[in-house]
């Protein structure tokens, strides 16, 4: 089972070319259930007694062979209700059901198991929870309170009007590269899930505050080990996540807001704002890199939620 794993994993990398960020929580999903389940089979043999014992003194538990033809339905079904008795939540119970239906699809479809349990396996019914956003004013105020003095400052007030310009994820932002943006046609080209690149515009006041970055701040951070990215990081080299996430709470901080701010609310403020004001749901769509327009859908309810609030404040009789 562990090695069938190992190749699995390959072929998420070589052969689909997925994210690491996938392919790591493909395996932790996979690796979790087959520890489980070698532990499950120890205490047939030793006891569950002796296998808790084992496990509370840290000591290595003995080897156990668990071949993938092994497996049946009901071990997952027992799993998922263990993960779910802990406490595990429904998302998370199904990024889990995903990745064994994947698993063994893909077993199946090199002979190492006689049957696809995939077929067998249903999707749990998870909660959709509408996406927090910003208003425009909201926007307006975080944006015009970052302060742009020097190298670092120039380059904060880019990250902030990128991010909600173009709706750009956080790790499209941190890879963003210089040969792939076009100040001239306002368009930059990012890799986004599953390394799929799109073209996304950028708009006015974004290719401003890009430009004052790549003219006057990005020169002076530049070092021997800098390369094409777009933004970089006080010691010449690419900007993190993480630092994207402290960046964008300092700038809220500074601009005085009282709402939860992160990067991801700037996509979805930049989605709502869109929508808000006619945008066509399929545009939408491919702006976003969404595979799937259900997806974008969920837009469609925020909007609504902001009408019905608007109705509900200012109609006498509402």
């Amino acid at each position: 089972m562990r090695i069938a794993i190992e190749d699995f994993i390959l072929y998420l990398a070589t052969e689909r070319g997925l994210s690491e960020n996938y392919q790591l929580s493909t395996r932790l999903s996979l690796e979790g259930f087959t520890g489980w389940l070698e532990r499950r089979k120890l205490a047939a043999t030793m006891g569950a007694a002796a296998v808790e014992e084992l496990v509370r003194k840290e000591e290595p538990l003995p080897e156990v062979t668990l071949g993938c033809a092994d497996v049946v339905l009901a071990d997952i079904s027992a799993y998922l209700g263990h993960r779910k008795k802990g406490g595990l939540s429904a998302a998370s119970i199904k990024l889990i059901v995903v990745a064994l239906k994947i698993f063994f699809r893909w077993l199946h479809a090199r002979k190492r198991v006689p049957e696809d349990l995939s077929e067998l396996l249903p999707l749990p019914r998870t909660e959709r929870y509408l996406p927090e956003t910003m208003n425009e004013l909201q926007v307006q105020t975080l944006l015009e309170g970052v302060v742009d003095e020097g190298p670092r400052g120039l380059r904060d007030r880019a990250i902030m009007e990128l991010l909600y310009a173009s709706g750009l994820r956080v790790s499209e932002l941190v890879n963003a590269r210089l040969e792939n943006l076009d100040i001239e046609h306002q368009i930059i080209r990012v890799t986004g899930k599953g390394n799929k690149t799109r073209l996304v515009p950028v708009g006015r006041k974004a290719l401003e505050a890009l430009g004052i970055w790549l003219g006057r701040g990005r020169p002076e951070m530049v070092t021997k080990r800098t390369g094409s990215e777009v933004f970089l990081s006080r010691n010449g080299t690419k900007l993190t996540t993480v630092r994207i996430w402290q960046i964008v709470k300092r700038c809220a901080r500074h601009a005085g807001l009282q709402v939860n701010v992160y990067p991801h609310l700037l996509r979805h403020s930049f989605a709502t704002h869109l929508l808000s004001n006619g945008a066509d749901l399929r545009i939408i769509q491919e702006l976003l890199g969404h595979a799937d327009i259900a997806t974008t859908q969920i837009y469609t309810h925020v909007d609504q939620q902001r009408l019905k609030a608007v109705h509900h404040r200012f109609h006498p009789r509402a």
